[in-house]
């Protein structure tokens, strides 16, 4: 299954498990990392420094890369630029 640490730059993906220390857990859940949750990665830090994410609930943060390898992901969600340009282009030719 693929995980947040190697998900592409501008995809959306659904947090499914993560596989961390409870305590790790608990803080990621805090701050509205936690299953089901839809995330979006904004860039990523030089030589495997931390990810920047945007939550759906409206957060940002940092996540540490280590972290973001244990925490799995369904990807299954659509780039929104890529949703907004087929419904450009719909309208076009319609």
């Amino acid at each position: 299954m693929a995980t947040l640490g190697t998900t592409a730059i501008g995809q959306r993906v659904r947090v499914v498990e993560a596989k961390l220390e409870a305590d790790v857990a608990a803080w990621l859940a805090a701050v509205g990392l936690a299953a089901g949750e839809e995330v979006t990665v904004l860039r990523r830090a030089a030589l495997g420094g931390p990810l920047h994410v945007r939550l759906a609930s409206g957060g940002e943060l940092a996540i540490a890369r280590e972290v973001a390898n244990e925490i799995e992901v369904q990807v299954e969600l659509e780039n929104e630029n890529e949703n907004e340009n087929e419904n450009e282009n719909e309208s076009e030719v319609g």
